[in-house]
């Protein structure tokens, strides 16, 4: 048997960090028995799902040297590759759910389901709706059929509760209770499946005998196991492995430290240093040297190694790893070329030339006036915004609101950018001029630089976001849940307000 794995991210943000881990383990499962690893672009989200998320997933995953058999970019046997190019697919397997009796048409409306769910807290006990729950008699769903209601297909689960026996490569069996077991929609009334549905045929159709999978999945692990016996076929072998965790021990967020692989990539990381410090992340060679090439990763590995607890993101600790890379590692030659490559080439010098120009007398301005542009957070203290006139509260509206607004942003350009922050400012009833002051000082340091927008689009969303978080953090320290909901809420009612 050929071992073969997949990472199966979806093209609706920045490429995770998260994704590289879970890739990178599946990477090294797979080649460390002369098997094979697969790309799958899970894009059944086609609101948010975006082509140029989907191409930084590829080129994060390469920069960072982890290349795949088979995937959307490549071709393969078996494709397409992209969920979204499957539709068919999934409703020829839908259909034999459907005639089999393991799934049923659900023409609830969302306001029924939330009646029912209600119902279902006020019980207490588990939260999931039972397909017996779910069901209309015949005449009403005649009725709601010949209206032309939407529905959906669930599939169907069992009704009380008892134990599940899963099967997991790493913590043996666990059992779970049919209880918290819902009757999952498994093909939404646009036609799409869900990613449960999805998950399991592309599994199956591509060959897949091991799944590695962050250990969130471990409570859909039933409803997947359910579909592999309607459809009669092998599940293939399990693995959940643990979360990585912000040093509080909290799922890592963008909230408390960067996830965007492309945000480590413009920080000046070596890929050769991230790759190494998400190996370590869990797991160790058996020598426990804490430095170690992929290749060493794979030749050494054995996910017996891996270690249930959570493993911390900690940035200092990634810091100290990559500075051993660059001074053991590289040459001076190596080490030139790598900032060339970085920052110093001519595609990047002439993107900020036109930018510095106009305000240079003579080339040893350069440095000064872009000096921001090859920084990573800047050295921000409630003092660098002493010159803004807002009040406290305002000043952490303005730059918790243009995050938000910009985490959401896409395309990011020029134009884009202002237009939503131009926006965003008229629903505060703040004059641009003053809204844009505290985003110059959180992007460069400074109000003395050019166009914020300019600024934001050379940086690019992942370096741009996080300065607007790193200079709420370093002026307001971590935001706490009691202010976070009012935030949260003064937010929402802007649109709402804009709407009238």
């Amino acid at each position: 048997m050929t071992v073969r794995t997949r990472i199966a991210p979806s093209p609706t943000g920045d490429p995770h960090v998260g994704t590289a881990y879970i890739a990178l383990f599946n990477y090294c499962f797979a080649k460390s028995q002369g098997g094979e690893f697969l790309l799958r672009i899970e894009d059944t989200d086609q609101v948010r799902s975006t082509p140029e998320s989907e191409q930084a997933i590829l080129d994060s995953l390469r920069w960072l040297g982890l290349d795949w058999d088979e995937g959307p970019d490549v071709g393969g046997p078996h494709g397409p590759y992209r969920q979204s190019e499957r539709s068919d697919i999934y409703r020829k397997y839908c259909d034999e759910l459907l005639a089999k009796g393991h799934a049923f048409k659900c023409y609830r409306t969302p306001e029924e389901l939330d009646v029912l769910r209600e119902a279902r807290r006020e019980q207490g006990g588990f939260a999931a709706i039972k397909p017996s729950e779910l069901a209309l008699d015949s005449a009403e769903v005649a009725k709601r059929e010949a209206a032309g209601m939407p529905y959906v297909i669930r599939m169907v689960v069992p009704e009380g509760e008892g134990p599940c026996p899963v099967d997991d490569l790493l913590r043996g069996t666990i059992e779970l209770d049919w209880g918290q077991v819902d009757a999952q929609v498994l093909l939404k009334s646009d036609g799409l499946p869900t990613y449960h549905l999805a998950n399991v045929v592309d599994d199956h159709l591509m060959g897949i005998t091991h799944v590695l999978r962050g250990e969130e999945w471990i409570n859909s692990a039933p409803k997947h196991k359910l579909l592999y016996q309607y459809f009669g076929w092998e599940m293939p072998v399990l693995c959940h492995l643990p979360l990585l965790r912000n040093p509080d021990k909290s799922k890592l967020s963008k909230r408390k430290n960067p996830t965007s692989i492309l945000y480590y990539k413009d920080m000046g990381y070596l890929p050769e240093g991230l790759l190494n410090y998400l190996g370590r992340m869990g797991w160790s060679m058996p020598d426990e040297r804490e430095k170690f090439t992929l290749q060493d990763m794979i030749d050494n590995f054995d996910i017996n190694r891996v270690s249930l607890g959570g493993p911390i993101f900690d940035v200092e600790k990634l810091d100290w790893l990559n500075g051993m890379w660059i001074r053991e590692n590289l040459s001076l030659e190596q080490l030139a070329e790598r900032l060339h490559q970085w920052m110093f080439n001519s595609e990047r010098l002439a993107a900020l030339l036109p930018h510095a120009q106009t305000r240079m007398n003579k080339l040893t301005d350069f440095a000064p006036l872009m000096s921001f542009m090859a920084a990573g957070q800047l050295p921000l203290t409630p003092a660098s915004f002493a010159e803004v006139k807002m009040d406290e509260d305002q000043l952490k509206s303005v730059l918790q609101f243009a995050l938000w607004r910009l985490e959401t942003l896409s395309p990011w350009n020029r134009d884009a950018i202002f237009n939503e922050l131009k926006t965003l400012a008229t629903q505060m009833d703040i004059k641009v001029k003053d809204f844009l002051t505290p985003l110059f000082i959180a992007i460069a340091g400074t109000t003395a630089s050019f166009s914020v927008m300019d600024s934001m689009t050379l940086l690019g969303p992942d370096m741009s976001r996080a300065r607007l978080r790193h200079a709420l953090n370093s002026v307001f320290g971590e935001i706490g849940k009691k202010q976070a909901k009012k935030l949260e809420k003064a937010y929402e009612q802007l649109g709402k307000t804009e709407s009238l």
